[in-house]
């Protein structure tokens, strides 16, 4: 046998048993390394007002404090305002339950040619022994379950700020521990690249809260119009989730308003669809690119591929993630290489 064959074999067990203890590590340590990149995500966002804050003569860990404070706050409103708003809503639907399954018969009954008794629905509902009563006990276990998803959420939310905290508050020690190592034409790089990552995290910021700001605006003037229930909290929740939940946020948001207002009126409903898919063309064609252009200089065709990808790596994390990281690589790219004057037929009709 030759002699390169057993240190090929032992080799080969080597790298195979490393593989599997890598892929087992990065199996274990991935949702603590996402809740890194989501921190450090937040203390790129925040860096510019933490360091406004200090030049004034402010800590940077006392500013780097009020403003997650802030952002803290701001969230727990907007979720109990939400939660209030649903609660409401679902403590009504109770209290009038037969009038609204009498009215959402005879819809149905008015529209689709059907005979439906509402009289047997109500009675089926009231069944303990029928489906929905079913239903219902069977998703016990779910509601434990539900239960303990919200401890763990509240903890990785809990995480990530303590996270954000120490790496937007000791930030230029960062910077100096990381470039320590680098030689001085490296330590610029990092330095350039650092800067842009907090510009285009900035924009991307800016550009999402303009785009909810004029979200929920129309949308407020819309549900108003139509007689939705709540059209404020509504037309809030509608701007704010579609913008921070790229691809599909839309859905998440405009499921909320359509089932209240079927709810309320079937065919109120149907103007609220109509209307949040009208917008959402609207936004996609003719809004969002302006904007995007604008603020963080990515083409609408890159920010929503970036969007997709992200999502498919990531998951919603990745979606949120995926503009600013898009628009970090193609700034980076940018300054690489050369450039040169495009010729005459390269220019193109019309541009």
């Amino acid at each position: 046998m030759p002699r390169w064959v057993p240190r090929a074999i032992l080799l080969l067990w080597l790298g195979f048993l490393g593989t599997v203890f890598v892929r087992e590590l990065w199996d274990r340590l991935f949702g603590f390394f996402l809740l890194l990149v989501i921190s450090l995500f937040i203390a790129l966002a925040i860096e510019p007002g933490t360091n406004r804050l200090a030049r004034r003569g402010m800590s940077r860990g006392l500013a780097t404090s009020l403003i997650l404070a802030a952002v803290a706050i701001v969230t727990i409103g907007f979720v109990a305002v939400m939660g209030a708003l649903v609660a409401d809503q679902a403590g009504e639907l109770a209290d009038n339950r037969d009038g609204y399954v009498t009215d959402v018969v005879a819809f149905i009954n008015d529209n689709f040619g059907t005979s439906i008794d509402a009289d047997e629905v109500i009675d089926s509902l009231d069944d303990p022994n029928g489906p929905v009563r079913d239903f219902l006990n069977s998703q016990a276990d779910r509601a434990i379950q539900l239960g303990v998803s919200a401890l763990s959420t509240l903890f990785q939310a809990l995480s990530i700020l303590l996270f954000t905290f120490y790496l937007a508050a000791d930030g230029p020690r960062l910077r100096r521990t990381i470039c320590s190592w680098l030689r001085p034409q490296r330590q610029r790089v990092v330095l350039d690249v650092w800067e842009l990552a907090v510009e285009k995290t900035g924009g991307y910021l800016s550009s999402r809260a303009i785009l909810a700001l004029v979200s929920s605006f129309l949308h407020w003037i819309a549900f108003q119009a139509i007689g939705t229930p709540a059209p404020i909290a509504l037309a809030l929740w509608v701007g704010v989730i579609s913008q921070f939940l790229p691809v599909i946020g839309i859905y998440v948001a405009g499921a909320l308003p359509i089932l209240l207002t079927v709810v309320d009126t079937p065919i109120k409903g149907l103007f609220v669809l109509g209307f949040i898919v009208v917008y959402q063309q609207i936004e996609n064609f003719l809004i969002a690119p302006r904007i995007t252009a604008q603020k963080m200089q990515l083409h609408a065709g890159v920010a929503f591929a970036s969007a997709i990808i992200g999502g498919a790596v990531l998951g919603p994390t990745g979606a949120i993630l995926g503009l600013p990281a898009a628009a970090v690589i193609q700034g980076v790219l940018s300054s690489v290489g050369e450039r040169y004057e495009v010729v005459d037929e390269a220019q193109g009709d019309g541009e």
